[in-house]
C-alpha cells in the first residue's frame, strides 16, 4: 500500500482527537496534529496516540490545514478534522486505490450527526468532501474560512466520513456562535468591509437555499433545523464582520482623544 500521511488541525479538540487519530490508523503510516494552542488535554493525547504534533497559531482554514504538508514524510496526504472518522468503508476503499497518478484527488460523502442522529435533510448529505490528495499537484486552497482542495482532478469515492459536528442542539448554536466569529474574523482578514443590508440579505438567501431549492421545507423537522441554523449562521458571521469594524473605529476614536 502506498505511504500516507494523515494530518488533523486542533484546538481543544480533547474530546475528539484519539477517535480521529484511531480512524487514521489503519491507511497512514504517519499522523501529524497541527494545534494552535489548545488549553486543554489535547496534545498530550496526541502524542499518547503516536501523532506528531507541530504547534502553529491559527492561520485560517486553509493554510493552517496546509501548514504541515511540508513537513509530512510522504507525498499522499489525508486531511480530517479533529471531529471527523473515516467510516470502515473509505478505510477499505482506500486500501484499494492503486494511489499511482498524482494528478487525482479523491473526495468522499460525509455523514453529519447531530449527537447520535444523522442528519440527511437540505443538502446534509451527501455532503462531498475532497480529503486524499497527492501534494506534488494539489492541495489547500488559501482560504481562511472553509477552505477546499484544488486539484487537475476529483475522483468521486462513494465510501464515508463520518463527522460528529454537534454533540445536541445546543451544541449545534454554540458551534454556529463560534464559527461565525471564526468566519468574520477571516473576511475582514481579506478585506470585506462592513454592510447594514448583508446580514439580513444573507440569511434569506441561505432560507430559500435550504427550505425551497434543497428542499427542506418538506424534509421535517431536520429540514426546518438546517435551515434555520444555516440562516442564522449567515445572518450572525456578516453582522460579526459589521461588529469587527464597529470596534477598531471604537478603538481608533479612543486613542484619537487620548
Amino acid at each position: 500500500m502506498t505511504a500516507i500521511t494523515g494530518i488533523i488541525i486542533t484546538l481543544n479538540e480533547q474530546d475528539n482527537v484519539e477517535d480521529a487519530i484511531a480512524s487514521l490508523r489503519p491507511v497512514c503510516d504517519e499522523i501529524i496534529v497541527v494545534d494552535s494552542g489548545s488549553e486543554d488535554d489535547t496534545v498530550a493525547l496526541a502524542e499518547a496516540a503516536g501523532a506528531r504534533v507541530i504547534h502553529q497559531p491559527y492561520l485560517g482554514d486553509g493554510p493552517q490545514k496546509a501548514f504541515a504538508v511540508p513537513q509530512a514524510r510522504n507525498d499522499w496526504i489525508l486531511a480530517l478534522d479533529a471531529d471527523e472518522r473515516l467510516d470502515t468503508d473509505a478505510v477499505t476503499a482506500i486500501g484499494n486505490l492503486p494511489l499511482d497518478d498524482p494528478s487525482k484527488a479523491y473526495r468522499f460523502r460525509r455523514r453529519n450527526f447531530a449527537g447520535r442522529h444523522w442528519i440527511r435533510a437540505a443538502g446534509f448529505y451527501p455532503d462531498a468532501v475532497t480529503r486524499l490528495y497527492n501534494r506534488t499537484t494539489s492541495g489547500y486552497l488559501p482560504k481562511k474560512a472553509h477552505s477546499s482542495v484544488e486539484a487537475p482532478e476529483v475522483v468521486d469515492i462513494h465510501a464515508h466520513l463520518s463527522h460528529f459536528t454537534y454533540r445536541d442542539l445546543s451544541h449545534w448554536i454554540t458551534r454556529i456562535d463560534q464559527l461565525s466569529s471564526r468566519d468574520a474574523w477571516a473576511m475582514k482578514e481579506r478585506g470585506m468591509t462592513a454592510s447594514s443590508w448583508r446580514p439580513g440579505v444573507h440569511a434569506l438567501t441561505a432560507l430559500f437555499r435550504k427550505l425551497i431549492l434543497k428542499g427542506g421545507l418538506l424534509q421535517g423537522q431536520d429540514g426546518m433545523t438546517v435551515a434555520m441554523t444555516t440562516a442564522f449562521h449567515a445572518y450572525m458571521k456578516y453582522a460579526k464582520l459589521n461588529e469587527l469594524y464597529e470596534n477598531a473605529q471604537v478603538e481608533r476614536d479612543t486613542e484619537t482623544r487620548r
